[in-house]
């Protein structure tokens, strides 16, 4: 069963990495009951776009988010579909390279109505402005408040420069930062550690925090130096704005060097195969903010989700990623819903069924989600976890949804 699955998401991808711009359903037109359509929608099918990581530094989480759109697709389509249709996929990798994504774009654009899922800030950074000249309402895997200034970009949970104020205010309330200490912030250079820095940036402003900024580049690999010069600064706090092996790599050495202070970390710093990796003795330091439950989560609908997930015989391990993925589809469908009664399934509908959407109901699957204030994040909501190689994917809870007061007074870049 689990090599039949491999094989057949195998098919999928090539399938669709081959595929051309005369695919696609462009012309504008309705259906017998009068529902308008254009691009990605036939009678009888209606098709989302995935464009993910599954070869690249974030192919674990990608793959999980993957997997969970696709048990929304299979729940979905087994009551009957969307507007009488039945939802597909067009899953293609870019492995985080944005050359790829710009390449893949144009082939999987014309077929799709939309893309559930669009993994990486540097891929969604890239390919921003043909999402808005397209009018492709897209759900990106990035959580950069950079974004909002697109209409089209609906974002399913708080974005990073929240996240991280939030966390911050975590850490201090536990007692493991006070005003006025020194502390570092160690990000990718790019979008994505750009917008984790904003809000560590707004909550050391808020709190007189001495901050140190330390950029480092996606393919940096043993950071073991760099936490050797923050220990010598004697930081009390290591903020991560990285990819898992890189947090793997300052969570080591930060208990190798003594060091051991907290370390927080933005929602996709984290991946439960580092577990199995040299460190695994050294994450107990580490906290994770994020929007989204974490795949152990105790409440009826992860719960659900966890069982289709292993009725479904995935052979990957399960990450919050799933859930999540779960969750954006779940989102996607109120807004289908929408613009189905509203008997438009154009791209224009989808918007304007977007804009509509003040509440959107994952069964606490995600924070609850309003999409209508212009470039503002539509939650400011987080959980905190930390690893636990004992629970199902990997992390636990250590306190349950809450908006700090400093995310509540906090103004991103692009709201009106």
């Amino acid at each position: 069963m689990k090599r039949h699955l491999s094989l057949v998401l195998a098919a999928m991808l090539v399938l669709a990495a081959c595929s051309t711009k005369g695919g696609g359903t462009g012309s504008s037109g309705s259906d017998s009951s009068g529902v308008k359509t254009d691009f990605g929608v036939t009678a009888t099918d209606l098709t989302l776009g995935v464009m993910t990581d599954m070869t690249g530094p974030f192919k674990t989480l990608s793959i999980g988010i993957t997997h969970g759109n696709q048990l929304w697709a299979n729940d979905v389509n087994a009551a009957g579909g969307v507007c009488g249709r039945q939802v597909k996929l067009d899953v293609v990798d870019h492995g985080y390279k944005a050359d790829t994504a710009k390449t893949l774009y144009p082939q999987l654009e014309p077929k799709v109505l939309g893309m559930v899922q669009l993994v990486g800030s540097p891929v969604t950074a890239a390919l921003k402005q043909d999402l808005r000249s397209d009018k492709v309402t897209t759900t990106p895997a990035s959580w950069s408040s950079e974004l909002l200034d697109n209409p089209y970009i609906m974002i399913v949970g708080t974005t990073y420069d929240v996240e991280m104020i939030d966390g911050m205010s975590y850490l201090q309330s536990q007692g493991m930062l006070a005003d006025g200490d020194k502390v570092a912030h160690i990000y990718i250079d790019g979008e994505y550690g750009a917008n984790g820095l904003r809000g560590s940036r707004y909550y050391a402003q808020q709190h007189h925090l001495d901050l140190r900024e330390v950029k480092i580049t996606s393919s940096d690999t043993d950071l073991t130096n760099i936490v050797t010069g923050l220990r010598g600064e004697g930081v009390k706090a290591i903020m991560l704005t990285t990819t898992p092996a890189q947090t793997g790599s300052v969570a080591a050495a930060n208990k190798a060097l003594g060091l051991n202070v907290p370390l927080l970390g933005n929602n996709p710093t984290f991946d439960p195969v580092l577990h199995n990796s040299p460190a695994a003795g050294a994450l107990d330091k580490l906290y994770v903010v994020a929007s989204s439950v974490p795949f152990s989560a105790d409440i009826p609908k992860a719960r659900e989700v966890a069982q289709k997930y292993k009725a479904a015989g995935f052979p990957e391990p399960p990450n919050a990623g799933i859930d999540y993925g779960y969750a954006v589809a779940e989102v996607w469908g109120a807004v289908l819903k929408k613009a189905c009664d509203s008997k438009d399934l154009t791209r224009d509908g989808i918007l304007k069924a977007l804009q509509q959407t003040t509440s959107a109901d994952t069964g606490n699957l995600v924070a609850a989600l309003n999409f209508s204030k212009a470039g503002a994040p539509p939650t400011r909501q987080v959980y905190v976890a930390q690893p636990d190689a004992s629970a199902e994917g990997g992390v636990k809870y250590v306190k349950p949804l809450f908006e700090a007061p400093e995310a509540q007074g906090y103004k991103a870049p692009h709201e009106q």
